[in-house]
């Protein structure tokens, strides 16, 4: 009997990954390479030592080739040595497929072995690795899926599967594994020297908390009895008997 898993991560085992910006899609795309080849036989244009970037998006490849130029609706072939970048991840792998309409690129099909994304974390420098056989980028729904062989990794923390897919905008994971493939998830505790230390770090802060409000409480002790020593001597005094009279006796 077949039997298949599915398991749904809202990322709270992992650290929050990287929330990254989708990228501006409507923008030129520049084509820059070594050489440039025409076949005419097969209609196909091959670049050799091939950069090609649009927006945040760059791509560099020992070789691309695609049968048709004006992006309005082809597919390109990445091979060797390709690098992939988008805005805080970037993908290295064996060969890609990109898939352009009306100028923007809608999917990349890339596969590896195996092939690799890593992406950083906003605003701190922790990395998430992310590896399989096969990663099928959808950059307008913000979605990455990977199959064979499927694994990501974070501070320690590894989800494994046949079949990932990584939401980007919501930061969701989905985990599933097919026939006798399960789904592994391994949870790393924290280091002690690094919870001892931060800790410490959390202690000095309550102490400098408290001096603060110390300090703050002694201010307003003194100000309020300044306070009171001016109103003091702002009172009439009791023991003289009051005002002073009149010296002539009138009433």
């Amino acid at each position: 009997m077949i039997r298949k898993a599915l398991i749904l991560f809202v990322l709270t085992l992992l650290p929050p990954l990287a929330a990254a910006q989708m990228p501006d899609l409507r923008q030129p795309v520049i084509v820059d390479a070594e050489r440039t080849d025409y076949d005419g036989r097969t209609s196909m244009t091959v670049f050799t030592g091939l950069r090609l970037s649009q927006g945040n998006i760059g791509i560099v490849a020992d070789l691309a080739q695609t049968s048709r130029m004006d992006f309005d609706d082809s597919v390109w072939r990445f091979s060797g040595n390709v690098v992939f970048d988008v805005d805080d991840g970037q993908v290295t792998c064996d060969s890609a497929d990109l898939r352009f309409s009306e100028f923007q690129l809608m999917v990349a099909t890339i596969t590896g072995s195996p092939a690799t994304f890593e992406f950083r974390r906003q605003g701190t420098d922790q990395t998430t690795y992310a590896e399989a056989n096969r990663l099928y980028y959808d950059l307008v729904a913000g979605t990455i899926e990977f199959t064979g062989d499927a694994t990501i990794t974070e501070g320690g923390n590894v989800i494994t599967s046949e079949t990932l897919i990584y939401n980007i905008r919501d930061q969701r994971i989905n985990a599933s594994g097919n026939g006798d493939e399960r789904v592994t998830v391994t949870y790393t505790p924290p280091d002690p020297e690094d919870a001892a230390s931060d800790a410490e770090e959390a202690a000095g802060e309550a102490t400098d908390e408290t001096a603060a409000d110390g300090d703050a409480a002694e201010d307003s002790t003194e100000s309020e009895a300044g306070t009171a020593g001016a109103a003091e001597d702002a009172a009439p005094d009791e023991a003289d008997g009051g005002p002073d009279e009149p010296e002539d006796g009138s009433e």
